[in-house]
């Protein structure tokens, strides 16, 4: 059996807390960089509001993620089911949960280890730099692990 770094996943679910800042983040990167070849989407653990210092990041790198509606993974399984065969989880907590569902659930569950940049405290600017860093984290990962698939297309 391949390792789960080795496989090229059809399908893939960002996960982290609240599906407000990391998650949508990850989704909207990884779309961007195959936006016919994979299936991607992104759930919180909780239901958060969707953060606007993300919006902002994500505009820089020329994404709009201000229409993403967050949503927890039982919502998203009401609503499409919970076919995928990779499962990113970006926290702690949904690392337990994606865990926790692969029990009845035949996916493959990484956990990249994601500050939440929400406490961030100071100015603006020093805030954004904290979303940035995030971004900037994701995309570097994204990248890695994906390469293959890239490369592939």
């Amino acid at each position: 059996m391949a390792a789960p770094s080795a496989r090229t996943p059809q399908a893939v679910l960002f996960a982290c807390a609240h599906n407000a800042v990391r998650s949508p983040m990850a989704e909207s990167l990884l779309q961007h960089m195959f936006p016919q070849g994979l299936y991607v989407r992104s759930a919180g653990v909780r239901k958060g509001e969707l953060d606007p210092f993300a919006v902002s990041v994500m505009a820089e790198f020329g994404q709009d993620i201000s229409g993403h509606k967050p949503q927890t993974f039982e919502e998203l399984e009401d609503w499409e089911g919970l076919n995928f065969d990779l499962i990113i989880t970006l926290s702690p907590e949904a690392h337990h949960k994606a865990l926790d569902l692969t029990r009845t659930l035949a996916a493959d569950v990484e956990y990249w280890p994601t500050v939440d940049p929400t406490g961030t405290s100071g100015n603006r600017e020093q805030k954004l730099a904290a979303y940035r860093e995030v971004c900037d984290g994701l995309l570097m990962r994204i990248r890695r692990r994906f390469a293959k698939a890239a490369a592939n297309l």
